[in-house]
């Protein structure tokens, strides 16, 4: 017999695709018992009402209020409220296949780690988004990280979402819910300095739905640069090249613009080399006409705002 699993997802402004999210987790091969906790924030939009109607659709589906709105603080109510050891984190705009659940369930067996997880496999519905995703599954869009780009199974310092064991989430302290965002590499890293281990498979992909336009995803990845730099100051030692990358471009661009107006056109060689090299990734990552002529706004978006973010991130920012 199974393990029973609770998939636990922070709901929040999903309208677009709770419904097909919580389609995905319900038609799960799986021969275990399975419930489904949402967490559900202060939405805007349809997303409280639609996630009524699917639970009272499917005693399976169990609703707990997030007043905050918070992820974080969503995961901790929804986990509270389950029932089963497995903890599976979902979010409302993913979708995954359906032997995700057996499959997580048999690698956390087998590996021994206390939390398993795969790719974030970005993918667009608008030409747009399709850019936005081929920039999120390529190394010059955010590095080489495997739960981005793939990789071999093995240990890894973080995976995208995850499969827990909830004994283990709780004996680290749960979420920290002072974390808006980073809190799944955060918590990552407490679970492994209390000795347990992080598993990346790339057989766990999870479908991920990019941002639509260029202004939010400004806002997603400046905030991931805020709280990035957040997570190094809380935890002394964890930062690496990949996080400072983008900070360091973002300062010589700047400076390369401005002296290169305010002092000598020479100066402006640096931004134009970064702008070359962007324009010519583009033609080569791009896969499409519509990529290729988007992906330039949409890698100087991603990396310039991350750098803005990791480089005003206030020292307060987390108390």
């Amino acid at each position: 017999m199974q393990p029973g699993v609770s998939v636990v997802l922070p709901i929040l402004n999903e309208e677009r695709f709770l419904a097909d999210a919580i389609s995905a987790i319900l038609a799960q091969q799986y021969p275990g018992e399975l419930e489904v906790i949402l967490a559900l924030g202060p939405s805007k939009d349809r997303t409280n009402e639609i996630a009524r109607q699917l639970h009272e659709k499917d005693s399976r589906i169990v609703l707990v209020e997030n007043p905050t709105g918070r992820t974080a603080a969503g995961l901790n109510a929804a986990i509270a409220a389950s029932r089963f050891e497995i903890i599976c984190r979902i979010d409302g705009h993913a979708e995954v296949s359906k032997s995700y659940i057996k499959d997580a369930v048999e690698i956390l067996e087998k590996s021994g780690a206390v939390n398993v997880g795969g790719i974030m496999a970005a993918i667009g519905h608008t030409g747009f988004e399709n850019a936005v995703a081929r920039a999120m599954r390529s190394p010059i869009g955010v590095g080489g990280a495997r739960f981005h780009i793939g990789g071999t199974a093995g240990a890894a310092d973080t995976v995208y979402l995850g499969v827990f064991k909830k004994s283990a989430i709780i004996a680290a302290g749960g979420y920290d819910p002072r974390f808006i965002r980073a809190q799944d590499w955060e918590l990552n890293f407490r679970l492994r300095e209390a000795g347990g281990i992080i598993w990346f498979d790339p057989r766990l992909a999870v479908i991920y739905r990019p941002r639509p336009n260029l202004r939010a995803l400004a806002k997603q990845y400046f905030e991931y640069g805020r709280w990035r730099r957040a997570v190094t100051r809380h935890h002394k030692g964890t930062i690496n090249y990949r996080y400072l990358a983008p900070p360091i471009a973002t300062l010589i661009i700047a400076l390369s613009l401005i002296t290169g107006v305010a002092l000598n056109p020479l100066f402006l060689l640096p931004a134009a080399a970064y702008a070359s090299a962007i324009l010519i990734c583009s033609l080569v990552i791009g896969k499409s006409f519509i990529e290729r002529l988007c992906l330039p706004a949409v890698l100087t978006t991603m990396h310039i705002s991350w750098g803005i973010g990791f480089l005003s991130s206030p020292p307060n920012l987390v108390e």
